[in-house]
């Protein structure tokens, strides 16, 4: 039994009613058995929800049990209503109505609106941006336009959460929201694009379901009419309604019961805009006699990948975490997850296209896998490394990042800049490149503190502040280079990801991968900060942070990668630490607990020239304890272990890494840590794999400083030295 992922294109449909259910497992079974009632799918990521409630549908009205056109089953976008209504097609069961709240909400108030208000329908607002604008320009108050977006989504996020204008501060207070502006005049922006609104006779999208919802409050006969045309009612992704929502599905429902829900509160990643799985986790409250099944059985991922999903959502907390579900994958054995720490964001980025490339030439199809990130500013350097790589991308959900709008301003306008050379007077007194960019880019938005919060303001920021750290690492690159050689490396970069779009690797957002799945996925950047992301601050953010990660996890049906750098750029401060997540499942982190994770994989080091071999933890050299804080790990022996640190070495080559600090004109712990020297001295490294072997001396820090250590601990001096580190 199977609820396999891949299928023939024109399926034969099922003689019968009872062949509808073959090939559905236990519980999936039991779903489409279940017609009659409230009944609630608990259906873990993979486990064939989207297979267990159209089968479900399909037997009942093959069965005679429904009538096809009294059944309306409600997802929350085009694309999973389209694929429900073609699966029902395949099963014999056409005419079923399957569609998104809001459409199904505006079919309902065209209809009746004749008849409830009388007259012509407004005209429906594609794109309610710009009334945004003007009432904001009535109130007196700019906004840029990435300003604007996050007070539109605002204004979203209170109308479904039937939040009216001048409530709306207090809600924001509540709900421990960052708002893009002051609360008040946001409010005050709000209350305006409403009256604007009625003034031009037009609404909204969230209009539709508010209409909608009062018709049906105030109107009992055409409540009546569709409750007798609908009598049956699906709801897919119930962890995602709103409570507008909500009210919409009760005022259609009235006083009976006969509807299915399908969930998982694990998956709840959209709560900033309304999103709540409070209804799900309710709905045995409120339905005491529901059937209640839950979908465990995972068909989409092997059983490593399965493993560390579990583990992930072991260590939540919360209300979504009392209610997990423990999956089961029913997938041959895979690979293990490898978990792979880099020096710098570049090697993060040149190794995962190395291993892509690596999987492609093994015979994955570049369109089975996906490299997925935390916000959409992570993309350039993966975008530059495929390319690099001459592995075909796509990116999901975003545009690419030189085609960003506030790329291509910052593109022209350090072209201006370039051009005018010593007659801007922005670039006064401004002498190297980072430094000029930073003069230009300041005009367009960037600033040297990221803006507090989600949403467009600091979406924007974020690709600003990648050009600056572009600039940076060519300043770096390239000794003496000029701002108009940026402007060219910039045109060059540009021009090589303009190529017509390919079906290649699929660059996205962890967001704009829900519902999707790959071969081989890998997740990168998972480095505090960025997974948890640095604004999520309550425990409620912090655990959608958590499933957010989960979510990315069990995209993967074969292949997991899991990455981290622990600096910026090459050479930086190597002052990152892996996510917080990750702690008990990458070996060497601590334990898990109750939930273990043998056979969870190791961790690579990225390097150059190659891979080492997958780490497992480590000991303490003395009580053979597990390590787990990165000190303690370079030294391999716990902090409060006696030490036979050679106290004359450790002087010796303090010393020596002062004259390196001075000729590199670096701090000292750029040369190696204070640890580092303490490990080499207690261990007194006598060959270049002894030395290597120890944590903080890299492939290049032993290519340049190697021989010197070395001569150091034979009771040498160790020589000066040269070249960059």
């Amino acid at each position: 039994m199977t609820a396999a992922t891949h299928s023939t294109l024109f399926p034969q449909v099922p003689e019968t009613a009872d062949a509808v259910l073959d090939g559905l497992d236990p519980e999936q079974r039991e779903v489409a058995l279940a017609l009659s009632g409230p009944v609630c799918v608990l259906a873990g990521a993979g486990t064939g929800k989207t297979r267990a409630i159209t089968h479900r549908i399909a037997y009942g009205v093959r069965a005679g049990i429904l009538q096809p056109a009294s059944v309306l089953a409600v997802t929350f976008t085009n694309r999973a209503a389209g694929e429900m209504r073609g699966r029902l097609r395949q099963l014999g069961a056409g005419g079923v109505q399957a569609r998104t709240f809001h459409s199904a909400a505006l079919r309902q108030l065209q209809f009746f609106w004749p008849k409830a208000v009388g007259g012509d329908m407004p005209r429906l607002l594609e794109r309610k941006i710009q009334l945004v604008a003007d009432a904001a320009a009535r109130c007196r108050i700019r906004l840029d336009r990435n300003e604007l977006r996050d007070v539109t989504s605002e204004i979203e996020w209170a109308k479904v959460t039937q939040t009216v204008p001048a409530d709306y501060p207090a809600a924001v207070a509540k709900s421990v929201r960052d708002a893009p502006r002051d609360p008040a005049e946001i409010s005050q922006i709000y209350a305006l694009y409403e009256q604007l609104k009625r003034d031009r006779s037009v609404i909204d999208f969230e209009d539709v379901l508010l209409l909608t919802v009062g018709i049906l409050q105030d109107r009992h006969d055409i409540a009546e009419q569709i409750r007798r045309q609908y009598q049956h009612f699906v709801v897919d992704e119930y962890q995602d309604v709103s409570p507008l929502q909500q009210r919409l599905l009760d005022l259609w429902l009235g006083d009976r019961d006969n509807l299915c829900v399908v969930g998982d509160a694990s998956q709840t990643i959209y709560s900033f805009t309304g999103a709540t799985p409070d209804h799900l986790l309710n709905f045995r409250n409120r339905h005491a006699n529901a059937t209640v099944v839950k979908l465990v059985r995972d068909y989409r991922s092997t059983p490593q990948v399965v493993h560390l999903a579990n583990g992930l959502l072991s260590q939540a907390r919360g209300r979504a975490a009392e209610h997990r579900l423990e999956l089961i994958s029913q997938r041959d054995p895979g690979p293990e997850p490898v978990y792979t720490e880099y020096a710098d964001e570049p090697a993060e980025a040149e190794g995962t296209a190395r291993r892509i490339r690596d999987l492609i030439a093994a015979g994955v199809p570049a369109g089975e896998i996906a490299v997925l990130y935390r916000i959409n500013a992570q993309s350039e350097v993966y975008e530059q490394a495929l390319a690099d790589a001459g592995v075909p991308y796509q990116l999901r959900g975003a545009e690419r990042f030189f085609e960003r709008q506030e790329v291509r301003e910052a593109g022209i306008a350090l072209r201006g800049a370039a051009r005018a050379g010593g007659n801007d007077s922005l670039l006064d007194d401004v002498e190297d490149l980072p430094a000029q960019v930073r003069a230009v880019l300041s005009t367009k938005g960037w600033t040297t503190k990221p803006p507090s919060g989600s949403g467009a303001v600091r979406d924007r920021w974020e690709s600003l502040a990648a050009l600056v750290r572009l600039a940076e690492d060519f300043a770096r690159a390239k000794s003496g280079a000029t701002l108009s050689d940026l402007v060219a490396e910039l045109d060059e970069r540009a021009a090589a990801q303009h190529a017509p779009t390919v079906q290649g690797v699929t660059l996205a957002s962890l967001h704009a991968a829900k519902g999707l799945e790959w071969d081989a996925v890998f997740l990168v950047g998972l480095t505090e900060g960025m997974m948890p992301i640095t604004y999520a601050k309550t425990d409620e953010q912090v655990e959608e942070e958590r499933r957010l990660l989960y979510v990315g996890v069990t995209r993967a049906r074969v292949h997991l990668s899991l990455s981290w750098a622990l600096s910026r750029a090459p050479g930086g401060r190597a002052s990152r630490r892996p996510s917080r997540f990750l702690k008990g499942l990458r070996p060497g982190s601590g334990s898990l607990g109750s939930v273990g994770v043998t056979g969870s994989g190791g961790i690579e080091r990225g390097i150059a020239g190659g891979r080492r071999k997958p780490r497992g933890p480590v000991l303490c050299r003395v009580c053979g304890a597990t390590l787990t804080e990165a000190g303690a790990m370079k030294l391999m022996r716990c902090e409060d272990c006696p030490s036979d640190m050679d106290e004359g070495l450790y002087e010796r080559l303090r010393d020596w890494r002062s004259e390196q600090a001075r000729e590199l004109a670096q701090p000292a712990y750029c040369v190696f840590t204070d640890k580092t020297l303490m490990a080499i001295a207690e261990r007194v490294p006598t060959t270049d794999g002894e030395l290597s072997s120890i944590a903080g001396v890299g492939i290049r820090k032993l290519d340049r400083f190697g021989a010197d250590v070395l001569a150091i601990c034979a009771g040498g001096e160790g020589g000066a030295g040269g070249g960059e580190v």
